[in-house]
């Protein structure tokens, strides 16, 4: 088993950053890709970025391209996801998961492991 826990979420302003983490535990997370999703009242949760194993390929939504950042310490089994530039359609609760398949992690498909989310709320 493995479990996932965010922190970092809260209100900001739009133009503001915030920097979220998830440490897990249960597991050594070197051998297995993280990622972020969010979900946004009344619609569906949709990935954000995601990290490989060992952090050499990364995956963005367009929409954060060149605002977000995801980075992980293999060392502390946490992921992080820097996020600037934040605007208000960047609210929502955002989730941590973990998978064996990077693709996996990117699609949401069949993916076993969340967190319980940490809330990121923009002000406009």
């Amino acid at each position: 088993q493995v479990q996932l826990v965010e922190s970092g979420g809260g209100l900001v302003q739009a133009g503001g950053s915030l920097r979220l983490s998830c440490v897990a535990s249960g597991r050594a997370v070197s051998t297995y890709a993280m990622g972020w999703f969010r979900q946004a009242p009344g619609k569906e949760r949709e990935s954000v970025a995601a990290i490989s194993a060992r952090g050499s390929s990364t995956y963005y939504q367009d929409s954060v391209k060149g605002r977000f950042t995801i980075s992980r310490d293999n060392a502390k089994n946490t992921v992080y996801l820097q996020m600037n530039s934040l605007k208000p359609e960047d609210t929502a609760v955002y989730y941590c998961t973990i998978d064996a398949s990077l693709a996996q992690v990117v699609t949401g498909i069949r993916l076993d492991y969340w967190g319980q989310g940490t809330q990121v709320t923009v002000s406009s």
